[in-house]
C-alpha cells in the first residue's frame, strides 16, 4: 500500500482578512472558501491536508518545525513576511522538506519591494498571480513532485 501524503498550507500575516480587504489585489474569495477547495482538491488526490494561518511570525515558525515529522511538503503564502523573514527561511531550510512558495497577486509586478522573496530560491517552484486558484496548482504541482520523488527513490 502506498504512502498517503500530508501536505501543510500556511498562510501569514492578514491573509485572514482575504476577501474583505484591498478586493482590487486579492479578490473577493476567503481563506475560508479557498481551505474548501482544497480540501476537495486534496481528497480528489489522495492526500491529507491541513491549514495553518498566524499574523505572527513565531508562530508561523513553531508551526514550520512542528512539521518536520508528519508533513511531505509545504505550500505556504507568507505574505509580507515574503520579503523580510530571515527566520522563516532559516524554519524551512531545517525541516528539510519540499516548500512551494504561493502568492494570490503577482508579486513581481507590484512595489519594488514586494518583487523580492527570501524564499523563492529554496522553494522547488513560485506560483504567483493566479488567484486563489493558485492553491490548487501549488497542490497538483506539489502532489506531481512528490510522486515523481517516490519513484526516483
Amino acid at each position: 500500500m502506498s504512502k498517503k501524503f500530508n501536505i501543510l498550507i500556511i498562510n501569514g500575516p492578514n491573509l485572514n482578512l482575504l476577501g474583505q480587504r484591498e478586493s482590487s489585489v486579492y479578490g473577493t474569495t476567503t481563506l475560508a472558501d479557498i481551505e474548501k477547495f482544497c480540501r476537495k482538491r486534496a481528497t480528489s488526490l489522495g492526500v491529507e491536508l491541513e491549514f495553518f494561518q498566524s499574523n505572527h511570525e513565531g508562530e508561523l515558525i513553531d508551526r514550520i518545525q512542528a512539521s518536520r515529522e508528519i508533513s511531505d511538503l509545504i505550500i505556504i503564502n507568507p505574505a509580507a513576511y515574503t520579503h523580510t523573514s530571515i527566520a522563516i527561511r532559516d524554519a524551512l531550510l531545517a525541516v528539510a522538506l519540499p516548500v512551494i512558495e504561493i502568492h494570490i497577486s503577482n508579486i513581481h509586478k507590484r512595489e519594488s519591494f514586494r518583487k523580492h522573496s527570501t524564499i523563492s530560491d529554496i522553494a522547488i517552484g513560485q506560483i504567483v498571480g493566479m488567484g486563489p486558484k493558485g492553491y490548487l496548482l501549488a497542490l497538483d504541482g506539489g502532489v506531481n513532485y512528490l510522486n515523481d520523488s517516490k519513484l526516483d527513490n
